[in-house]
């Protein structure tokens, strides 16, 4: 049967060490099968999937072609980043022609490939004031969210009643809590920052460094991961 209009071959291809989280390679070999030359609207594409082949991260990030015509050929290098958390998962080649369709919901056969996705790496720093203490378990708690895939990880403050002042309202979002806040809509204070990663500073907010949430990496905030104010210290009252 002759191909559509959108139709590609994958030839050779192969996917770099998948780390949960983080920006990795892939090498794509493919081939335009089809009757139309690819153009700026047809972009190589990935999904993440369970072993089920239900979608974990459908949307991939997006990697331009140059200009292919029927029958040619191209390779290009495609920016993945892997799933959050680490474990196994099964991975998918696609493309798309942006705002119509996948290729392979024309009627094309994707390609895939069982990859185990390992935990995230890194160094973190910490830009900790010395008025700031971590709770007992703030390193362990970080350590994993880091190892989950989190590029940030910033945590809640609790203001202790020794201080003698009233806990100020900016600070009234960072109550410790439950767990994970997604999307939290406020800035991220003392986080852990994996290296390699440069967040926006903002200005200080009741005396502790702020930073904007990235809008690429991947980032949590945790009402579970603590941050206390020094009982014996004294912020400045209008910091």
């Amino acid at each position: 049967m002759a191909n559509g209009p959108l139709s590609a071959r994958f030839h050779d291809w192969a996917l770099g060490e998948a780390h949960a989280g983080a920006l990795g390679l892939a090498e794509v070999e493919l081939e335009n099968t089809g009757t139309v030359a690819w153009r700026e609207a047809i972009r190589l594409s990935y999904h993440w999937l369970d072993n089920r082949g239900n979608p974990i991260v459908w949307d991939g990030l997006r990697t331009a072609l140059p200009l292919v015509e029927p029958g040619e050929r191209v390779r290009v290098a495609a920016r993945v980043r892997a799933p959050i958390p680490p474990g196994r998962y099964r991975f998918s080649l696609d493309l798309v022609a942006e705002h119509r369709a996948w290729f392979s919901q024309l009627g094309g056969e994707p390609v895939f490939a069982e990859v185990d996705v390992l935990p995230r790496t890194g160094t973190p720093r910490l830009e900790l004031p010395s008025f700031v203490e971590p709770a007992p378990d703030f390193a362990a708690r970080v350590a994993a969210a880091h190892a989950e895939g989190y590029a940030v990880v910033a945590a809640a403050i609790e203001w202790g009643q020794r201080i003698g002042r009233r806990r100020p309202r900016a600070l009234a979002p960072y109550e410790p809590g439950a767990g994970r806040i997604p999307n939290f809509p406020h800035p991220l204070l003392v986080p852990s920052v994996l290296e390699g990663i440069t967040l926006e500073r903002l200005p200080d907010l009741a005396g502790l460094p702020a930073f904007a949430a990235p809008d690429e990496e991947p980032w949590s905030y945790d009402g579970r991961i603590v941050l206390r104010l020094h009982p014996e210290s004294r912020p400045h009252p209008g910091a």
